[in-house]
């Protein structure tokens, strides 16, 4: 059996499967659609990942979300078993480079529907890398922080968002600084990036190695009708998050004008529905950066 991939999360998550997420070759599923394997409840990966993503949500948000579904992607497509098989190998060297230590994490990754199916099927491309809050390449939110993560899932036609659980292997991280347009690394010393090195909440792949560094294990499904930090039409009444409407006038005071207009006029395509929301929420954090977006939720959310 391959070796297991110890994941970082909550005291509850760590307790339940003693910090470890099974190799994805165990099978232990119910039902098979495409290339991914429907993990039912009882399955253990099933129930340790779905700990971790609503422990990742606090309290607040935890008890009106609910997980549709966990599906594993399958390794039995020649495609997926090579970047499996890829990542493994890269997984080897990288520890081989780092005195036996590959820093393999879980990260989330949100997206549209049709962007996660994508992303699951053909791997990452030039259409997924983000260019604005801490440097060029992908980003990943750490498996403990999925409230990042959620709140970037664009809803599909039945209201469900999807998150990527991926295995990153990050090697020897160097600090990214917000707003950085670094792409590669600053030196053969380092192989990924992250917002903080003591800890990090997000992980920054470069995109020269986002389809050997980064392996699509686990699509996660849910529904969680308060979860609207950066919703159309706002939150409902009793929700402590943010409308678009009251975010543009926060920004104003915090942004200068040049961004502040570009921002404006995104937010215009949106209303037109020329663009998408999760294009306008990238975008946002791209010039706004995540930093400032999360202060202007918390001191909304501690005003109600």
């Amino acid at each position: 059996m391959a070796a297991q991939v110890e994941i970082e999360d909550q005291s509850s998550v760590t307790e339940l499967d003693n910090g470890e997420i099974f190799d994805p070759l165990s099978d232990d599923a119910d039902s098979s659609s495409g290339s991914t394997i429907l993990l039912g409840q009882g399955n253990q990966e099933h129930d340790v990942i779905k700990a971790c993503f609503l422990s990742g949500l606090g309290a607040a948000f935890a008890g009106d979300t609910t997980v549709a579904s966990v599906r594993k992607n399958s390794t039995e497509g020649i495609a997926t078993r090579a970047r499996y098989v890829a990542f493994r190998i890269f997984t080897e060297a990288m520890a081989r480079k780092n005195g036996g230590d590959p820093n393999v994490k879980y990260g989330w990754y949100a997206g549209s529907r049709e962007e996660i199916e994508g992303i699951v099927s053909y791997g990452f491309s030039s259409r997924e890398i983000d260019d604005g809050s801490h440097g060029i390449g992908i980003h990943l939110v750490a498996s403990k922080c999925s409230l990042f993560a959620a709140v970037g899932a664009e809803p599909d036609g039945e209201g469900v968002r999807h998150l990527i659980l991926c295995r990153v292997l990050l090697g020897k991280p160097e600090q990214i600084a917000s707003g950085s347009k670094q792409s590669h690394p600053s030196s053969s010393e380092f192989d990924s990036g992250v917002d903080d090195l003591q800890n990090p909440s997000k992980y920054v792949v470069w995109s020269s190695n986002m389809n050997s560094y980064i392996l699509p294990s686990y699509i996660l499904s849910f529904r969680s009708p308060r979860l609207r930090v950066i919703g159309r039409g706002g939150p409902p009444p009793s929700s402590p998050w943010v409308s678009f409407t009251a975010l543009m006038s926060m920004l104003s005071k915090s942004v200068d004008a040049s961004r502040m207009s570009l921002i404006m006029r995104t937010y215009d395509d949106f209303r037109k529905r020329k663009i998408q929301r999760y294009q306008l929420v990238r975008m946002m954090r791209q010039v706004a950066g995540d930093d400032l977006l999360a202060q202007i939720i918390r001191n909304h959310r501690d005003r109600v």
